[in-house]
């Protein structure tokens, strides 16, 4: 994602939006998964702190919103941005540090769901910083 990072097409919020995307698509479900394995607990128990994130997150998105979106004459370019932004789903990543969690006896199918994990929030990442012009 670092090629990107001087191109004149890419703006500060598809890089802002991309890394909420990684750190809640990818980091939240790994953290809780280790977390659980510190604290002896499964990801159910830490509901309570998933939803304080999750509120977190969403008021993060709102001033990135606010601070980064650009003005009147490049909304058009603002809007597929603001509707990739809500590919993010707390739901999902707290789903997927429960399955994460399920696999963790079997450490060859943990570690492959480690990695498309991985491999997803990168493809997202990357759709979030396709140029824009």
């Amino acid at each position: 994602m670092l090629p990107y990072r001087r191109h004149p097409g890419v703006r500060p919020l598809q890089f802002a939006l991309s890394g909420l995307h990684a750190h809640i698509g990818h980091d939240l479900v790994l953290t809780v998964v280790d977390n659980c394995h510190a604290l002896g607990c499964a990801p159910p128990d830490l509901d309570g702190e998933f939803e304080r994130v999750g509120d977190l997150l969403v008021s993060l998105e709102e001033r990135i919103h606010e601070d980064l979106m650009p003005g009147p004459e490049l909304l058009g370019i603002a809007d597929p941005l603001t509707h990739l932004v809500s590919s993010w789903n707390l739901e999902r990543a707290r789903e997927a540090a429960r399955v994460l969690w399920r696999l963790r006896g079997f450490p060859s199918p943990a570690e492959e769901f480690r990695h498309r994990t991985d491999v997803g929030a990168g493809l997202v990442g990357r759709f979030l910083l396709t140029p824009c012009r």
